[in-house]
């Protein structure tokens, strides 16, 4: 499965019976059964393997997603002076597969790895917004402050909103003293593997009008961005 994660526009079986050093027939057989159980798919007009969604609704290969974040949440880091953080869905919760800190010689503490809350951050609520059935597996929605959305009805009417603007938002939601904004990542088909933010202090972060709307912007930006890098690689891989 490594060789089809590195590979996320498509591996042949001969390509991986050839790096593996198989015959053709056995890894056309595990193939096939990592295929059953949805842990890859096959694009019918080459005959490839991808990965796939598998038991735990997995997108994008997470090594890979964080390939394509590392240069522009940079570029973000240094335009908005804060901390910026790629996340990914993983079982209930959004893990933080890619996390550069802010630009400061201050202490701070590298999170990649972590599971954080869907309801309670910007990046959960991006992958709630848009991951069908995600927002529908019901469960608690805990509260780790008093501005933590609680009510799933609050919710799904912030996540139409999150749809309808194109980017989410946390103020003081998960961490009182934090605030957070993020947005989409997208594959070439569109959907959603991904989403990119922008965290720091709530003084900071949400601070002037016109710094807020700077900040939107170069988080979209950079999450269109990061899209449009995927959707162009594998247009190069069509060709």
């Amino acid at each position: 499965m490594a060789l089809v994660a590195q590979a996320p526009f498509g591996i042949g079986v001969s390509e991986v019976a050839g790096a593996l050093g198989l015959p053709k027939a056995t890894v056309h057989g595990l193939l096939r059964t990592l295929h059953g159980v949805g842990y890859v798919r096959q694009d019918a007009r080459t005959g490839k393997y991808r990965m796939g969604e598998g038991p735990s609704g997995a997108g994008m290969d997470t090594n890979v997603l964080r390939s394509y974040a590392m240069n522009w949440a940079d570029t973000v880091a240094a335009r908005t002076g804060e901390s910026v953080r790629m996340g990914a869905v993983h079982a209930d919760g959004v893990q933080i597969v890619h996390h550069v800190f802010r630009p400061d010689r201050s202490v701070q503490r590298l999170r990649v790895g972590v599971v954080l809350p869907l309801h309670a951050t910007a990046l959960g609520k991006v992958l709630l917004a848009y991951t069908p059935g995600l927002a529908e597996r019901g469960g608690e929605l805990p509260a780790y402050t008093h501005r933590t959305i609680t009510a799933p009805r609050a919710l799904h009417a912030q996540l139409t909103q999150v749809r309808a603007h194109g980017f989410a938002t946390d103020i003081g939601e998960f961490a009182a003293e934090r605030a957070s904004v993020a947005a989409p990542v997208r594959d070439p088909g569109g959907r959603v593997v991904g989403a990119l933010g922008v965290v720091g202090a709530v003084d900071r972060v949400c601070g002037a009008a016109a710094a807020w709307a700077g900040l939107v912007e170069s988080v979209r930006s950079a999450a269109a961005a990061i899209s449009a890098d995927i959707a162009a690689d594998r247009a190069r891989v069509r060709r």
